[in-house]
């Protein structure tokens, strides 16, 4: 039959008919929106993990950076160990995987109407946001300690700019100089780490200026796998670590940058080098945000990582109040995988996976020395605690744990055994490959 006016009327409006029976059948061409802030190993390894698992939903990734410079092996760069370049990832791994990757600051959050404003003045919508941000430094809160006083007194605790500054003035501080390292009290980004620099940097002191010493002044009574260190540190550096608790006025109260100088409650220290962590709390988005308690961090529910001060968004990484979890590389990437899944649940109104949480972190005590930070971890009441395989206190094993396949080393706790810690050595230089490709996939 002749196709007329009338007859192609009728087959469009058919075909309009079919084409709606269709689209109701069949999913929204549209997934969910997920936005993820922050680029560090939590949110880029949240975006892996969400763009892995769960393939329909926008995903998009916020950082106002185009790289990343991790602070895992940083420690390394400081001694000349390697350069700032290879510890410096791109965001092209994202970008392969399916992730948008914006450049750009968030300016605000509106959680009630679920949209979040860029510093270019954009808007985004979102179903479900994720934050990311970090730590912030909390200057003065050590007396003339501010951003000025770091280009002196580096800090070092971001990886980056401050990384390259203490190397040069490391290998500039002539022989017989004093470096110090001060260490703040309360939470604060790899605890072990200022630890871990000393182990190093009096490595290279040995090495090349055999007749200075370091200054440990820190505002602690203890630190990790102590023992540990100090037997290493006696048995490879001498008398080179001097580490001076806050009980014997080690707080550090207020510096003078321009002459060097660290002062206690009661006493003075002028140095050559003088690298000062700072007090930390989450980056400043989490408070503008309402994401921070009054204790500065962030309460989650531990299951999902959704905030429990503001629904619809999680919060994970370093600004993230985890129990017992450190805040670390390792724990974050944990903490990113079970909150994508979480996300995933809750935007299919399915039940959420039951948490699993674990981390490992390697700290050095020479070049080819190390010592593993092992940690599993589950919830019990709420809360994230050390899970019964895992040791109890502080989320770390006072022996060596060599790596799966290689026989492990009888070491009395608290002991320096150079067996075990070369084996941990080349378990760290896995690690790091490891945990670079489950963040960033390069």
């Amino acid at each position: 039959m002749p196709l007329n006016r009338r007859s192609l009327l009728l087959t469009a409006a058919a075909a309009a008919t079919a084409a709606t029976a269709v689209a109701r059948a069949l999913p929204a061409a549209r997934g969910p929106r997920v936005v993820i802030v922050g680029g560090g190993f939590a949110g880029s390894a949240c975006a892996l993990e969400l763009r892995s698992r769960y393939p329909r939903i926008e995903l998009t990734l916020i950082d106002p950076d185009g790289h990343y410079t991790t602070c895992p092996v940083s420690n390394e760069v400081i001694i000349g160990l390697r350069g700032i370049a290879s510890i410096t990832v791109s965001r092209r791994g994202l970008e392969r995987a399916g992730a948008r990757v914006v450049r750009a600051r968030v300016a605000a959050i509106d959680a009630e109407r679920r949209t979040l404003r860029l510093d270019s003045g954009r808007r985004l919508a979102f179903d479900r946001l994720v934050v990311a941000p970090g730590i912030r430094f909390l200057w003065n809160r050590i007396g003339g300690y501010d951003e000025a006083a770091a280009q002196i007194m580096p800090h070092a605790w971001q990886a980056g700019s401050q990384t390259t500054l203490l190397a040069r003035q490391l290998r500039a501080m002539e022989d017989g100089g004093t470096l110090a390292i001060s260490v703040p009290a309360g939470l604060m980004r790899c605890p072990p780490a200022p630890y871990e620099r000393a182990s190093l940097i009096a490595d290279y002191l040995k090495r090349h200026k055999p007749r200075s010493k370091i200054l440990i002044l820190d505002a602690n009574n203890a630190f990790p796998k102590q023992g540990l260190f100090m037997s290493a540190w006696k048995l490879l550096y001498g008398e080179l670590i001097e580490w001076i608790p806050v009980t014997g006025d080690g707080a550090v109260v207020r510096v003078d940058a321009a002459r060097r100088t660290l002062y206690t409650a009661h006493g003075s220290h002028t140095v050559a080098v003088a690298n000062v962590v700072p007090p930390q709390a989450p980056a400043e988005l989490a408070p503008a945000a309402g994401l921070a308690s009054e204790h500065g961090w962030c309460p989650v529910d531990p299951a999902t990582f959704e905030s429990k001060l503001v629904s619809g968004i999680h919060v994970i990484g370093d600004a993230c109040i985890a129990g017992a979890m450190p805040k670390s590389a390792s724990a974050a990437v944990s903490q990113a995988r079970q909150c994508a899944a979480a996300i995933g649940a809750l935007l299919a109104e399915t039940e959420a996976p039951a948490p699993s949480f674990e981390s490992i972190c390697y700290s050095h005590l020479a070049p080819e020395r190390a010592v593993a930070f092992p940690g599993r971890f589950t919830i019990s009441d709420g809360e994230i605690i050390a899970a019964a395989t895992a040791p109890a206190a502080a989320t770390v094993s006072e022996t060596s744990s060599p790596p799966e396949g290689e026989t492990p080393a009888t070491t009395a706790p608290g002991t320096f055994d150079d067996e075990a810690a070369a084996l941990e050595s080349l378990a760290a230089a896995r690690w790091y490959g490891d945990i670079r490709q489950r963040a960033f996939a390069e």
